[in-house]
């Protein structure tokens, strides 16, 4: 299927989401459209906003115009592929347009909180998808292990460059710092 059908299939499954309960989001994967529930955990969300907050207020220096949005999709029609990261570093004005999905040149970094019930989605297939993308920083962040792993250089639909670190290490990512004393881990209390 060409990537035009798959979108307008992907544009039906999120009109068909909205009648639905609870909070959905549709991305084009591999194999094509998928329709996913979203029930992050409030462990999730709190990584997500720690992130956005810190690198928002780094990206006025950095990169002004530039903001760390929660739940814009990405997408990138050359390759087939559009995605919703927990976390991506975009131009703020890009919020103001028309469509759906933002152009996935547009976007300095996306960030993952890995969930319990599908890691292999953040370890295995959008760590292929981010680096064809084009996209020069990921961050994943694995509160089941208390892990973070930062990828970077993209070379021929791979980051050249992984660095490992845990839960309360300051993480270097791209230009910025994350500091992550206060994320907690699934289960753990503390």
């Amino acid at each position: 299927m060409d990537y035009a059908r798959m979108r307008a299939l992907a544009q039906d499954l999120g009109a068909y989401a909205e009648q639905l309960e609870g909070s959905w989001s549709v991305e084009i994967g591999p194999s094509g459209p998928i329709l996913a529930m979203m029930c992050p955990s409030k462990r999730h969300e709190g990584a997500v906003r720690r992130i956005c907050k810190q690198l928002d207020a780094q990206l006025l220096n950095t990169h002004p115009g530039y903001i760390c949005a929660n739940g814009p999709e990405i997408e990138h029609p050359a390759l087939g592929r559009m995605r919703r990261p927990d976390a991506v570093v975009i131009p703020e004005a890009t919020l103001d347009e028309e469509g759906l999905a933002v152009d996935a040149t547009q976007v300095l970094a996306a960030v993952e909180i890995v969930s319990p019930s599908n890691p292999s989605n953040d370890y295995d297939e959008k760590l292929a998808d981010y680096p064809a993308m084009g996209i020069p920083h990921y961050m994943i962040v694995d509160p089941r292990t208390g892990t973070i792993q930062v990828h970077s250089e993209p070379c021929k639909g791979r980051y050249s460059s992984k660095e490992p670190y845990i839960f309360g290490d300051s993480v270097p990512f791209g230009p910025w710092t994350v500091e992550t004393s206060e994320f907690r881990r699934y289960g753990k209390d503390g």
